[in-house]
């Protein structure tokens, strides 16, 4: 019987540990989405962004070990390889928006 209020009491503490968690991951997701959209430079931008994919890859595991559900960390898995291929084309779309723009730049300058 002790053993069984020990466990139930380690179990509150998990579960209070992770919404906590859950919580402070959301605020940080704002404010990261907050940075992604006001910049001030398209590279801050991107960076928001990938922290986004990340804070929310942490979301699922956390929720994964809360409700005890498996196939939840195979969703994270998922999106992780989307959130990694969304910041490469992100950063190759500015890249090739900053090689114009460089471009136009030096085309302006010589004449």
């Amino acid at each position: 019987m002790v053993m069984q209020n020990n466990l139930s009491a380690l179990e509150a503490a998990y579960r209070g540990l992770y919404i906590f968690t859950l919580v402070f991951l959301a605020i940080m997701l704002v404010l990261c989405l907050i940075r992604s959209i006001r910049g001030p430079k398209i590279a801050d931008r991107i960076v928001a962004v990938n922290m986004m994919g990340t804070m929310v890859m942490v979301i699922i595991v956390v929720l994964s070990l809360l409700l005890k559900e498996g196939y939840l960390v195979d969703i994270c898995i998922i999106y992780a390889m989307i959130s990694f291929l969304s910041v490469v084309v992100l950063t190759k779309v500015y890249m090739g928006i900053y090689r114009e723009r460089k471009i136009r730049e030096e085309g302006t300058e010589e004449n």
